[in-house]
């Protein structure tokens, strides 16, 4: 897997750095237009780019900031290995599948609102660096505790599936988070990886 993963030139800047610096600018322009939110597909605002526009979307300055340190955190070491062009791929098939799963549970549910933010991504890069350095201890200010980066991963998305089934925090789209682990989970399997190489 290791060979499967490795090595493509990084740009210069990374990617990871040009995605935040966008979001940050679509944030300062108090993100352009309603049109780039991700609309459910019933609803009368619905556009295909909105899978990918949504990402670059914030709804306030604490859930830019948290979005954009963890794709910093997260991103930057995942791209350094694996370089830009993979990085991306990987990014943006995150971005796609967390927004796929959260149009489905929309139709499913009959809800309508718009979902913006790159979380679903950024579950998916937590995936990748717990799969790529699962014995990396992380130190987060929510959970002021070291622990191992594949057991966090566990946590984190064991508590997303429980808050989504419980309805709890409903304005956090948390079955987007999920997809964005499901799609990841996905391109990684098809590079190489299997659970056991990180959860043994």
């Amino acid at each position: 897997m290791n060979q499967q993963l490795i090595m493509q030139q990084v740009t210069r800047p990374p990617m990871a750095i040009g995605i935040i610096a966008v979001c940050v600018v679509v944030f300062l322009l108090h993100n352009i237009s309603a049109q780039l939110a991700l609309w459910p597909l019933y609803s009368n605002y619905f556009q295909p780019w909105q899978l990918i526009t949504y990402a670059f979307l914030h709804g306030g300055f604490n859930h830019l900031f948290f979005n954009m340190f963890a794709l910093w955190m997260f991103g930057l070491p995942i791209e350094k290995i694996w370089g830009s062009r993979k990085f991306a791929q990987y990014y943006f098939v995150c971005v796609l599948g967390a927004g796929l799963i959260q149009l489905l549970v929309q139709y499913i549910s009959g809800n309508v609102y718009p979902t913006i933010g790159a979380s679903g991504a950024v579950f998916g890069l937590l995936l990748a660096y717990g799969v790529m350095w699962p014995n990396a201890k992380l130190f987060l200010i929510f959970f002021p505790v070291p622990i191992k980066a594949k057991w966090f991963v566990l946590i984190y998305g064991g508590a997303e599936l429980m808050f989504g089934v419980t309805g709890a925090m409903p304005q956090v789209a948390h079955y987007a988070h999920l997809g964005g682990l499901f799609f990841g989970a996905g391109l990684l399997w098809r590079w190489g990886w299997r659970p056991g190489m990180t959860w043994s």
